[in-house]
């Protein structure tokens, strides 16, 4: 099998930037990258979004998600080119569950009271306090960085919480995960009982919620053992 294409879906208030630690050494072993943008508007519509760049391209991929990204990466995932999935400090649904009721099993996570509600047009956006968001997101990143992360959050539509998985990728393909022990955003039980009952190969990882860039070494070897085991 050719060597797969990895592809980094981004999670909830953030963009593809966020994946920026990790790109370069992906480069550097010659992986090819592709870092969408999700609209962080609906989790299968933005799951749509990704499956249109996964049909552009030819050979196998690694899909990747982070947060809200990995549920957005368990739906997309049933393209037929997904070989596997790896989770990064995410939320991993079930077919037919929203990721509010499987929050729900488990107590909250600082990030309940750091949403900020913006009413927009048939709906509620969702960014987190600039002043909280270092202590609940980005506690052990560089402060200038979570600085600007902080100032530059991509919004997440609050129906994205409320809706239903339309698809679970893992039922049928292999996944690894990435739990961040130290997660104020997603409750660290929240990450392994998701992995827990989709089978994924999991390492615990004492780290913020952006593990790739508080822990970026650890992502890319993880993401590499993905690649080579789908190249083998």
């Amino acid at each position: 099998m050719s060597q797969p294409t990895v592809v980094l879906v981004h999670g909830a208030f953030a963009d593809a930037s966020s994946y920026g630690p990790v790109i370069p050494q992906l480069l550097e072993d010659g992986i090819r990258v592709v870092a969408p943008a999700v609209p962080n508007r609906s989790l299968n519509g933005d799951a749509a979004a990704v499956s249109s760049v996964l049909a552009r391209i030819e050979g196998p991929v690694v899909l990747v998600g982070h947060s809200y990204g990995c549920a957005v990466a368990t739906v997309a995932g049933v393209a037929p080119n997904v070989e596997t999935l790896v989770y990064l400090a995410g939320f991993v649904p079930d077919e037919g569950e929203a990721l509010g009721a499987l929050q729900e099993r488990f107590a909250p996570s600082d990030l309940a009271t750091a949403l900020v509600p913006t009413p927009i047009p048939d709906g509620v956006d969702h960014t987190v306090d600039v002043d909280k968001f270092a202590s609940v997101f980005a506690a052990d990143v560089d402060s200038a960085t979570a600085a600007v992360l902080a100032v530059t959050q991509r919004p997440l539509s609050g129906a994205a919480f409320g809706e239903p998985a339309a698809a679970a990728a893992w039922k049928t393909k292999p996944a690894w995960g990435v739990v961040a022990t130290q997660d104020h955003t997603i409750n660290p039980d929240v990450q392994r009982y998701g992995y827990r009952r989709a089978g994924v190969s999991a390492i615990e990882v004492d780290s913020s919620h952006l593990v790739m860039i508080a822990q970026p070494t650890v992502v890319v070897d993880l993401i590499r053992k993905a690649v080579t085991s789908v190249a083998d």
